[in-house]
């Protein structure tokens, strides 16, 4: 069956309609703190600090964990379910305003890990359906994971390969819990999860690019 050729002038209309409304995540719906949803989950948001992949901070003083309400309360489900093991979660990065993902971008140009704010879609953290995550101990303390924050070795992949049974024990526990409330987890990142259902929390002609000029979510950050 001959392949229905696709239409430059639509192409060119739906990416320019993309690129006005990525400028503001908050264009494709509300978002909300994750603290005012369930103020048990724990942030650290590490784009606020000095302790990231630019060793300075991208985000005012004072920033909040904000995403889409429906990601905050399907954290919460992942946290019910970690405080049944005594464990919990924390937030390392949640909406990323899209001049933060650009300052990203330009510091690493590593495609294999930052999406490219200019092209597709960008990064989904901003559009608020995206989070990076860990587990806590029942007193909120930092417990073993394959690696750090921001880490583009091996170490991070979202499969552990390592020995030691406390780690592989703490990350399945967190890849579970986000499972069961319905994330997707990402293949070179452990710590990074996104709502199974984003592409229905994009405006509608994203979507529609997404079916008709083929823009596609790379799965990195």
């Amino acid at each position: 069956m001959e392949r229905r050729r696709r239409k430059p002038w639509l192409c060119l209309s739906v990416a320019l309609a993309l690129m006005l409304v990525s400028v503001n995540a908050n264009a494709s719906g509300p978002l909300v703190d994750i603290q005012s949803v369930n103020p048990t989950i724990v942030v650290e948001l590490r784009y606020a600090g000095n302790n990231n992949l630019l060793k300075q901070p991208l985000y005012p003083q004072g920033t909040r964990a904000l995403t889409r309400p429906e990601v905050a309360s399907a954290l919460t489900t992942a946290q019910a379910f970690l405080r049944r093991y005594q464990y919990g979660l924390k937030i390392w990065d949640a909406y990323r305003p899209v001049a933060a993902q650009t300052k990203l971008w330009e510091a690493s140009h590593n495609s294999d890990y930052v999406a490219n704010p200019e092209v597709g879609i960008g990064s989904l953290h901003s559009w608020g359906i995206a989070v990076d995550a860990t587990i806590v101990d029942s007193w909120n303390r930092p417990v073993s994971m394959p690696s750090d924050f921001d880490d583009f070795t091996p170490a991070a992949m979202w499969r552990y390969v390592g020995f030691s049974p406390e780690i592989r024990a703490h990350v399945r526990l967190l890849q579970y819990a986000m499972h069961k409330a319905k994330f997707w987890g990402l293949r070179t990142e452990w710590w990074h999860f996104t709502i199974a259902d984003w592409q229905n929390y994009l405006p509608q002609e994203v979507r529609h690019s997404v079916h008709v000029c083929g823009t596609q979510w790379n799965g990195k950050l």
